[in-house]
Formats: C-alpha cells, structure tokens, sequence
C-alpha cells in the first residue's frame, strides 16, 4: 500500500504593498537613467510608489510587481515630458506676471462702494458729476442747465471728484474701476466727458 506523499507547501503569495520597498532600488536606478538627475528620479520614483499604492488592487496577484512598478514609473515619466512640452518656460515669471484677469466680482465690489460714496456727496456734487461726468454734458452745457457760471461748473466737479477719491481711498491718477458703461470712470475722469 502507498502511502500519500507530502505535497510541497505552496509558496503564499505576499502583500504587494510589503514588497514595494525591495524594488526602490531597482526603481530609482531605471528613474535615473530617464531622467540623468538625482532629484527628478526621487520625484519620479516617489509619485510611482503613491500611483501603486493609489491603484493597488488592480495589480494581478502572483504577476510581476516589479515589472508592473516600472511600467507605471515610465508611463509617469513620459506622461510628465508631454504636459512640460506644451508648458511654457518662464523662470522669471514674466509671462506668468502678464496673464491675469481680474475677477468679475472686484467690479462688482468696486461698484457698491462707488454707489455707496456718490450718495454721501452733496446734491451739488452728485449732480454735476452726473451732468459732467456720467451724462456726458459739456461744462458750458452743464452751467446752462444748472444757472450757474462755467467756473463754478468747474470747481464743483473738481472738488466732487476729490471727495469722491478721498472716500474711496484712491492714489493721485488711480482709476476707480474700469465698469461696461463707463459712467462711473466719467464722473472720475478728468474731461468731464463720459467715456464714448
């Protein structure tokens, strides 16, 4: 009679994340030779770790781990090289200075605090800013319309438009918005013109 035969153990197949740090050699040394910079290959090799840790559980058990490492660590790299292609070099920040646009709602505040600062002026000063500036009136036209000299026309719109700069704390020569009708930068302009 036979007896059965042991049967060899079968190997057990480990945790992929406990085998990750015997391939960082191996990984680092394949990032080097893409990259040929010490610093770019750490980088390379550390977003390879996180992508397979990240992605775990689609790595087949019993295959390759580190050929999968080094499939993930290559599609990385030249994944990378593609996007720097079309990435613009621009180590001063010069063009990056250049390429800004102002957000919608700075109009928007800008145009609240410009409401709230007309209506504190006097009857005088909101109405010849209006006529003068935002209605687009000559000062000889505004003067007729109000029975008053052009001079005082003058004096009143000046002295409007510095109250006006003095409540919104605006710098010598700084506009106080640039707005789609142009109303608020005519009463603040200096030709008394409505902006065409």
């Amino acid at each position: 009679m036979k007896t059965p035969s042991k049967t060899a153990p079968e190997t057990e197949i480990r945790d992929p994340r406990d085998e990750l740090p015997e391939h960082l050699g191996a990984l680092r040394a394949f990032a080097l030779s893409l990259t040929r910079n010490g610093a770019s290959a750490d980088d390379l090799v550390q977003d390879t770790i996180v992508k397979a840790w990240s992605n775990i559980d689609k790595f087949e058990k019993g295959t390759n781990l580190r050929a999968w490492l080094f499939t993930i660590l290559r599609n990385t790299f030249y994944s990378d090289r593609r996007k720097r292609k079309r990435e613009v070099a621009d180590p001063d920040g010069v063009h990056a200075a250049s390429l800004f646009e102002k957000p919608a709602h700075d109009g928007r505040l800008a145009m609240s605090d410009f409401v709230r600062a007309f209506d504190q002026l006097s009857p005088e000063h909101r109405e010849v800013l209006t006529l003068v500036g935002a209605s687009g009136f000559s000062y000889e036209e505004a003067a007729g319309m109000m029975s008053v000299a052009v001079g005082t026309v003058k004096s009143r719109a000046n002295r409007a438009r510095a109250r006006l700069a003095e409540m919104l704390e605006l710098e010598e020569g700084e506009d106080i918005m640039s707005d789609s009708d142009g109303n608020s930068m005519a009463v603040m302009g200096r030709s008394g013109v409505a902006a065409a």
